[in-house]
């Protein structure tokens, strides 16, 4: 089916109160692999692309193979680009036909991120699109956007006027997360969550997910996080599955592409369904 608007899939999460997985893919085979196993699952599932993937292959390219690979699917998919402080690519995948974007303003002042983010939500609503929001930067670097200082909350006050007078769609906070791997359990401000929604009634994006423990999903998603992305745990299957099969390609001495191909899917494959029946979203379609 057609892709469809991110909210069309996170509106219907937020109200039955279920996460839907939102996976950084990196090329063809990441991409298929995520939508097979949203296929499978009989879920909605969101693909996202960073910055740096948008850059390394291409726009149209891309798109390309989203279109594709999402017309040979039946389940609610979407389309969004990943943590974006860069104004001309957020038009030039607005125009190519992504469905949202995050503005990544959290390196702007308060007032300065609010303007652009403002800017950015009635271009998107051109196109038919939508945008995530945030105004607190999550710690960590992700596809070289970000930073690893501990990042700064905003008062609840700024947050929500940030979220109401910018228009967005989707508001991403700082509540203790961060992006790559968690050196112990994150220490979580699941109250920050409760008192947005409470204030807005704004799905929540869930920044940093790769290393969280179940319960603390299952709390945050009550609370309102529609949204969970998963971009290092994909990275990381991505680059381990490869070795694997290389490294027995290199003791067995057979090196054959296609069997390395359906390796790799496979492992990517079956990281997404985990993580999709994990959110509750599976068979959500």
């Amino acid at each position: 089916m057609p892709a469809v608007p991110l909210m069309d899939i996170l509106k219907k999460a937020f109200d039955e109160h279920y996460g839907v997985a939102a996976f950084n893919v990196v090329n063809d085979l990441t991409m298929e692999a995520v939508l097979a196993a949203a296929q499978v699952s009989r879920a909605p599932v969101i693909v996202q692309t960073s910055v740096k993937t948008v850059r390394s292959i291409g726009s149209g390219v891309l798109f390309s193979m989203w279109e594709e690979m999402s017309k040979a699917v039946d389940v609610p998919v979407s389309l969004h680009l990943d943590h974006c402080p860069d104004r001309a690519v957020i038009t030039e995948c607005l125009q190519k036909g992504w469905n949202s974007v995050l503005f990544d303003g959290s390196q702007l002042s308060v007032v300065e991120n609010l303007r652009q983010t403002t800017e950015v939500v009635h271009e998107a609503r051109r196109y038919g699109a939508h945008v995530e929001g945030e105004i607190e930067a999550i710690t960590g670097v992700e596809d070289g956007v970000g930073s690893d200082e501990d990042a700064a909350q905003q008062s609840l006050e700024v947050v929500l006027n940030f979220v109401r007078c910018s228009g967005i769609d989707v508001f991403a906070p700082a509540i203790g997360n961060a992006h790559g791997v968690y050196r112990s359990e994150p220490a979580l401000d699941m109250q920050r969550v409760s008192d947005v929604v409470s204030a807005t009634s704004i799905p929540i994006a869930l920044h940093g997910g790769t290393g969280m423990a179940e319960a603390q999903f299952r709390g945050l998603i009550e609370r309102g996080c529609a949204k969970i992305n998963i971009s290092t745990a994909l990275k990381i299957n991505f680059m381990q599955s490869s070795l694997a099969h290389l490294e027995k390609a290199r003791f067995e001495g057979k090196w054959d592409p296609p069997s390395f191909f359906r390796d790799v899917r496979s492992s990517v494959m079956e990281m997404a369904a985990h993580h999709i029946q994990l959110f509750g979203s599976a068979g959500k379609a």
